[in-house]
């Protein structure tokens, strides 16, 4: 019989407590018709709307195939422009429309409240130990698993902006 304390992991703690942000941020996302991925591309382009699709992938840490489905998706609902940058006309850039822009309003408030909603009773101070040691663990294991980023130019700030998303992507 396989054993291991999940009670000391602090993995377990942290995957538990965002597979619980995620799933009520899905439910919440759910009654806007998005999804979780699409609310991801539309929040990491509202952080940087230069990123192309292969980079978009991977900030997001998946896959550009994956993304690919996601994106033909949100481009035939109306959500999204797909163009080619012309620097490279190999890479793909992605615009948010006006519709977009209707349903990221939404989906963000929603998102907000699922936030409220998990860190309610929290003092501030607890939130900002969380943060520092959520970051101290990601520095600490960046040597020996850096995290795939494009480059600073093209994902300004992306550690603050991922450690963003990942909370409300978990929300």
């Amino acid at each position: 019989m396989l054993q291991y304390d999940f009670e000391q992991s602090v993995g377990y703690w942290m995957t538990m407590a965002t597979q619980s942000i995620r799933r009520a941020l899905t439910v919440r996302l759910a009654e806007e018709q998005i999804t979780l991925r699409q609310w991801e591309v539309l929040a990491w382009l509202a952080t940087n709307p230069e990123l192309s699709q292969n980079q978009l992938a991977e900030c997001m840490g998946i896959e550009p195939p994956t993304l690919a489905g996601v994106v033909t998706r949100m481009e035939r609902d109306g959500w999204i422009l797909k163009s080619n940058c012309e620097d490279d006309r190999r890479r793909c850039r992605l615009t948010p429309t006006p519709k977009a822009e209707e349903i990221w309003l939404r989906a963000l408030s929603l998102c907000l409240q699922v936030r409220e909603t998990a860190l309610a009773g929290l003092p501030e101070e607890d939130l900002e130990t969380l943060r520092r040691v959520c970051s101290q663990i990601r520095d600490n294991l960046a040597a020996v698993a850096p995290e795939p980023t494009p480059s600073p130019e093209d994902c300004p700030d992306t550690n603050a902006v991922r450690r963003e998303m990942t909370v409300l992507r978990a929300m």
